[in-house]
């Protein structure tokens, strides 16, 4: 992870689950006309730890069904950061290309993509097409600038007195919140204290006001603990099962022994800061990933930049969380995350508030993936 945020910012949903859980899905089935090796691999592109094969875009499961024009505008956003980059990676000639398309015209689009770019089906190291997806969401909360009766949960910004000199070694979530340093760093109060745990993992979040208005929250910092899972702690302790081990079902634990919230909290040393955002900025518009653009639900994923470059189209064929329902989609590598390791690899971006925190919160599939590079 080489991203100046995701490098810390870390999906909790991945974080929480891999590793605990048996992968729910079968792998997906292959396109019609499936063949491996067709044209090599890439010459402009390498990775150390994924290998590439060309393919016929017959080979990609659901590429025909696809709408297109709901992938239009995430990757107008990637193109928009990429063309700014120098890369071996040619990006600004096919990003040039997408002037003239209609957003509206799917096959139009779908014409630009198969004459601009070459599919390459990604392998893991080991050899293996099939890996591990998961997904991540933005957090919505409602809230409050000032402490109230309801809303008595700090959110909290980088410590003032850390601007100078940090302790070395900074101390864990339960000594600094006792230790009295964080006092005048509220930024906003919350209700739950778990929402807030979850969105400090997932580093970003929105904050609905009582007045309408919307507080946007990004990564500011953390104290430098490892992160440590909750979710692991409950299960050694046997207080959930492992189909429990999930976003639900650790609020549902939490509603029934709220006096030991604060301990399952503190198994997990580390602790985010946040800061506050520019308020002129689109609430529909998603947190901007490690590529600098803002992340679009449904066709954003964070990737292991070791196997592919940031910011580049992939085609997506796994199936819905918890379901064998197929799930085939061109979506944009505009993230990065610590717990998003391997070729075969992606976290899913679902979107904002609590419908996508359902699914992400459940998914770990099976997939397959192609990354689609310039001719």
């Amino acid at each position: 992870m080489i991203s100046k945020v995701k490098l810390i910012q870390t999906s909790v949903f991945a974080i929480l689950i891999a590793g605990l859980l048996a992968a729910c899905s079968t792998p997906p089935t292959r396109g019609p006309g499936y063949r491996s090796g067709a044209g090599g691999s890439p010459s402009s592109y390498s990775s150390s730890i994924a290998s590439f094969s060309a393919v016929s875009w017959q080979a990609l499961p659901g590429w025909q069904e696809d709408d297109l024009t709901q992938a239009w505008p995430a990757w107008l956003k990637s193109c928009q950061a990429l063309q700014k980059r120098t890369t071996q990676i040619n990006w600004r000639s096919v990003c040039s290309q997408t002037a003239g398309i209609s957003s509206q015209n799917n096959q139009a689009i779908r014409r630009y993509f198969e004459s601009n770019f070459q599919a390459y089906e990604i392998r893991n190291s080991a050899g293996s097409d099939t890996g591990m997806i998961t997904g991540y969401y933005e957090p919505v909360m409602n809230g409050s600038l000032t402490r109230t009766s309801i809303y008595n949960i700090p959110l909290y910004s980088y410590p003032k007195a850390w601007r100078q000199s940090k302790p070395n070694p900074a101390p864990t979530r339960a000594e600094l919140i006792s230790s009295g340093v964080l006092q005048g760093s509220e930024i906003a109060w919350v209700q739950d204290p778990v929402a807030a745990a979850f969105m400090q993992i997932q580093g970003s979040g929105k904050i609905r006001l009582d007045d309408g208005r919307i507080l946007r929250l990004g990564f500011a910092g953390t104290n430098d603990q490892p992160f440590k899972s909750f979710a692991q702690w409950l299960l050694d302790r046997k207080e959930i099962t492992r189909g429990e081990a999930s976003m639900q079902g650790i609020s549902q634990w939490a509603k029934r022994n709220p006096n030991q919230v604060n301990e399952m909290l503190n198994a997990n040393p580390r602790f985010v800061f946040f800061k506050e955002l520019p308020g002129n900025v689109d609430a529909s518009l998603g947190p901007d990933g490690a590529l600098g653009v803002p992340l679009t639900s449904e066709r954003s994923i964070a990737i292991d930049l070791q196997a592919m470059p940031l910011g580049a189209p992939v085609f997506l064929s796994t199936t819905k969380a918890a379901s064998n329902q197929p799930l085939q989609k061109l979506v944009m590598a505009q993230d990065t995350g610590k717990a998003i390791v391997g070729g075969v690899r992606a976290d899913y971006y679902w979107g904002s508030g609590e419908a996508a925190g359902e699914m992400a919160g459940r998914m770990k599939q099976n997939g397959n993936m192609w990354l689609l590079l310039p001719r």
